[in-house]
């Protein structure tokens, strides 16, 4: 039930407000310590009623070197750049083609995001199905390493 009036309202000029004796309500002795302290000790039976996994370990966590992480590339931010690329030296041109290696860009795999336009030659590690569909679809090649 939501009270109508605050309960300090209703204990004006109480000594001490409905807490027992005024020495109880001093420092953190009355609940036996602040945040969990004895809890392996004096309030041991409150951890295993209400947290029994509060101590000790479970599950286990995979070695992040062992987990691979995509750095992804899409294939409507690559049509754009291509010309920025091939003046920067990051790709170049071979028969008529543009050679894009994405990895010396910092990219792990190709996404087909967006539609290419041009006939380009991707290298890269990973590619996704619709990726190579639209490239090999605009007359390029996508080239796994």
């Amino acid at each position: 039930m939501i009270r109508k009036t605050r309960k300090i309202r209703k204990m004006r000029g109480s000594r001490t407000i409905g807490g027992g004796c005024s020495k109880k309500r001093r420092g953190a002795g009355h609940r036996g310590g602040r945040g969990m302290a004895g809890g392996h000790k004096h309030m041991w039976s409150w951890i295993v009623k209400y947290d029994p996994q509060h101590y000790g370990k479970y599950g286990f966590k995979r070695p992040q070197k062992t987990i691979y992480k995509f750095k992804p590339i899409n294939l409507d931010f690559l049509d754009e750049k291509l010309d920025e690329l091939v003046s920067k030296g990051l790709a170049s041109e071979e028969n008529g083609k543009i050679v894009v290696d994405v990895t010396k860009m910092g990219y792990n795999k190709v996404l087909g995001k967006g539609k290419i336009t041009r006939s380009v030659v991707i290298k890269s590690p990973k590619f996704s199905q619709s990726a190579i569909d639209k490239i090999e679809d605009a007359g390029g090649e996508a080239s796994i390493i």
